[in-house]
């Protein structure tokens, strides 16, 4: 009787746990949950988020090119107001066209046929030599060319230019029948004639001047 009883309370205690803990559950169901808490995301500074903000380009703006005096490009430091020699300026680089009048003027004969000299009254040429293939592809009658526009400067009174990269020099005054502007106006052209290099005038015909080459 009494292991009955024993049993039937254990019973009873079980069976009211149970009955409270679904309860306790469905109350639970019922209550109105909090919302969840979420992290705020972290706000940049506007330095941060501009870490690396855009960097202007700075183009220079268009600029036409410098005006460049006649001996500029190959005759660096000389001053255009620099004192003058016979018309020319002192440094031998003509600064304008009234100096490279001038220049050319120095140079030319009174008396051609008795003033000019050959390479083979000169002794010979000893200067540089132009190698043939060289040669073939720009000197000679059928390259003329002319000197106006060249690098040129004045040597000793004689001018000197440019050409194909090797310096020419006048070691012959030029004829005093030709124009003053002929080295502005006429096709000239360099050959190797019997003893030495020669500038001909492809308009005036005759012989050649006797010039010397450097490189």
């Amino acid at each position: 009787m009494n292991r009955r009883m024993v049993s039937l309370a254990f019973l009873g205690l079980s069976f009211g746990a149970a009955v409270f803990s679904y309860g306790q559950e469905r109350r639970d169901e019922g209550r109105p949950q909090a919302p969840q808490s979420r992290p705020e995301p972290t706000k940049q500074s506007p330095q941060q988020h501009q870490a690396h903000p855009p960097q202007a380009i700075n183009r220079p703006a268009h600029q036409s090119p410098p005006e460049q005096s006649y001996g500029g490009a190959y005759h660096g430091g000389v001053r255009p107001s620099g004192p003058t020699h016979g018309g020319v300026h002192h440094s031998g680089v003509p600064q304008n066209q009234t100096q490279v009048r001038a220049g050319f003027e120095q140079s030319h004969a009174h008396a051609w046929q008795n003033e000019h000299r050959s390479w083979a009254q000169r002794g010979g040429y000893n200067g540089y030599r132009i190698p043939d293939d060289r040669f073939r592809l720009y000197f000679g009658r059928p390259h003329p060319f002319r000197i106006y526009g060249l690098p040129l400067l004045f040597v000793g009174g004689y001018p000197r230019f440019q050409y194909d990269g090797y310096w020419m020099t006048l070691v012959d005054p030029w004829p005093e029948a030709w124009p003053a502007n002929w080295y502005d106006t006429d096709d000239v052209y360099v050959d190797y004639t019997d003893d030495g290099y020669y500038l001909y005038d492809v308009t005036r015909g005759g012989p050649g001047i006797a010039v010397t080459v450097a490189f």
